[in-house]
This record gives C-alpha cells, structure tokens and sequence, in this order.
C-alpha cells in the first residue's frame, strides 16, 4: 500500500474584523473597536432603544401581537396584490369592450345598409327574381272555407 504523501498545511482561517478575536496564547477576548457611521441600523438603535426590550432575552409575551401584526400585514399586502390585479383585469375587460362596440357598430351599419329594399332588389336580380311594380293586396277567406 503507498503512504500519504501530501503533507497538510496549517489552515489559515479567515476572521471576522468586527467581531471579537481570541488570540492564540491569550484566554481574553479583545474587542475591536467598531467606527461609528450615519447608517439606517445606527440611527434605529440610537432612537429606539431596543437593547433595553432585549436585555433578559427575547421577550414572549410579545409574541401574540407581533404574530397578529405579520398577519394583518401579509393580509394587507396580499389584499393590495389583489386590488391591482383587479384593476389590471378591468381595465383590459375595458378596452375589449371598447373593441366590441366599435365591431358592433360597424356590422349594425352594415346590415342596416344591406337591408334596404334598393339592396336587396339588386342582391337578388342574378337569381332571376324582380321586384313587383303592383302593391300587395289581401286575400279574404271566410271561415267556413278554410
């Protein structure tokens, strides 16, 4: 069997410059001082205060709220979803409704044209059929004949 011969190196790991450091031979922890600049998380730590809530742990008796607040949320944000798809849909119903008139008017405009007793007459003369110059008249049957 061949022995190992790839020699292992000392891994050098990466560290974390903002956090605290342990050095090799020391058991202290020594601290690196963080620079301090205008950021949205300094400012809401500065205003709130939210160490003093999170002092002893995370507190429960929050909970309830906090879970209620993220459902109200998250049914106000779905419900916002909602409308504007709504609105989407209507206003695409809107203009194929706009479309359908237009149609609409065109072929009424049409038919009206084409059913006029001057188009009919010349629609149908290739057929062989002409337009009577006599007026109608009404034929009577008396009931005992029918």
């Amino acid at each position: 069997m061949a022995n190992n011969t790839v020699k292992e190196r000392p891994v050098q790991r990466r560290t974390n410059t903002q956090r605290a450091q342990v050095r090799p031979g020391r058991a202290e922890r020594v601290e690196v001082e963080r620079v301090k600049g205008i950021s949205i998380f300094n400012l809401l730590d500065r205003y709130t205060k939210m160490d003093v809530i999170f002092q002893d742990g995370l507190p429960v008796k929050f909970l309830p709220y906090i879970l209620y607040l993220m459902i109200v949320a998250l049914f106000y944000i779905g419900n916002t979803h909602y409308a504007e798809k709504t609105i989407r849909k209507i206003d695409k119903i809107k203009l194929e409704t706009e479309d359908l008139r237009a149609d609409y008017t065109t072929l009424k405009s049409d038919y009206m044209e084409a059913s006029k007793q001057s188009e009919v007459a010349r629609n149908v003369a290739p057929t062989g059929l002409i337009e009577s110059s006599s007026p109608p008249y009404q034929i009577e049957v008396h009931g005992e004949e029918y």
